[in-house]
């Protein structure tokens, strides 16, 4: 299916939206969040658990702009944890070598300690929030310091402050899709990006109104308009804009704006997307290209049945029996 030919505004446009996961996909619905694995005996494993946000406890964090920002540090929150619970149904049995250490006295001994105790109650926490800095470094240094430092070698050439952020703005995007093509070629990942379109797939199949079976989802697309890759393209286009009022500054200054206008830049891009979800004009049509584009270069892939079985039982566990309560406001 050629691009131009997606119907982006169904009858009900949801708000659930979903991420691939190592062999499973999470679904994230008005009031739960549930995880599927298929699992390497080929069982289908389902977790469900009851969302709990600072939006659905606090007014505040429902402004526009700051739900934006909370939102997306939680979805990263939620994603993650949903990635390392996968993970589990595939990890390889410790070597022999590990388990010798585990039968050795001072083993013991540090087992049966306060601070063993401390540490593997927190385990979890620690190993998530060891990834997220980990991964929001790594992060700033492709996507914010390397445009901006490459971008900086040419302001001999180009004069004008509106232009050197232009260019950088250019130059990042074009890091970005160089990541996700490479990304995208690796086989493990491959799998991911399959699951990526069943997610897909069963969405577009709830909203037009269809019954959740392997059948009816088979037949629409891999591509959909409300996707998360559209929202980060959106972030690197308003970024081009929202930079471009603090001119060129030196680049310990430049690097420092960037990271504290992030969050506001994030903020603007979700209520942007917000309001193009909903939309029929042709604004929002064309605006939702790119990101449409990205996906069917790289970012999504055709799923098997297996894996639409998998999307599917997702769907389903954070669906509520009134459908306006998942409905784009």
């Amino acid at each position: 299916m050629k691009i131009k030919d997606i119907d982006r505004t169904p009858k009900h446009i949801t708000t659930i939206g979903g991420q691939a996961l190592i062999e499973g996909i999470l679904m994230r619905g008005p009031k739960d969040v549930a995880i599927a694995v298929r699992k390497p005996n080929k069982e289908i494993e389902l977790k469900k658990e009851k969302l709990n946000t600072l939006g659905m406890r606090y007014r505040f964090f429902r402004l526009p702009i700051i739900r934006g920002v909370v939102g997306l540090v939680e979805s990263l929150s939620f994603g993650l944890k949903a990635l390392m619970y996968s993970a589990e149904f595939f990890d390889v049995e410790e070597d022999e070598k590990s388990k010798g250490k585990k039968d050795s006295f001072l083993y013991e001994k540090w087992k049966n300690s306060s601070l063993y105790r401390f540490f593997e109650d927190k385990s979890e926490d620690i190993e998530i929030g060891f990834t997220l800095i980990v991964s929001l470094l790594l992060s700033i240094g492709l996507f914010i310091l390397f445009p901006t430092v490459i971008t900086n070698l040419l302001k001999n050439i180009i004069h004008k402050p509106v232009l050197l952020n232009l260019v950088e703005g250019l130059i990042r995007i074009a890091v970005f899709l160089s990541y996700v093509v490479i990304v995208s070629k690796m086989d493990e990942v491959g799998r991911v990006f399959e699951y990526h379109g069943a997610e897909h797939k069963t969405i577009h199949c709830y909203e037009h109104g269809e019954e959740l079976t392997v059948e009816n989802v088979r037949k629409y697309p891999i591509l959909h308009p409300r996707c998360g890759t559209s929202f980060l393209f959106m972030v690197m286009i308003v970024s081009i804009f929202v930079l471009s009022f603090f001119g060129w500054p030196n680049p310990i200054k430049r690097l420092a704006i960037r990271l504290v206008m992030l969050p506001v830049i994030a903020g603007i891009s979700y209520e942007i997307n917000r309001f193009i979800g909903k939309s029929r004009s042709k604004l929002a049509y064309f605006t939702s290209y790119p990101g449409l584009f990205i996906q069917k270069i790289a970012t999504v892939k055709e799923p098997d049945d297996g894996q639409i079985e998998v999307a599917i039982l997702a769907l389903e566990a954070v669906l509520t029996e009134n459908r306006e309560e998942d409905r784009w406001k």
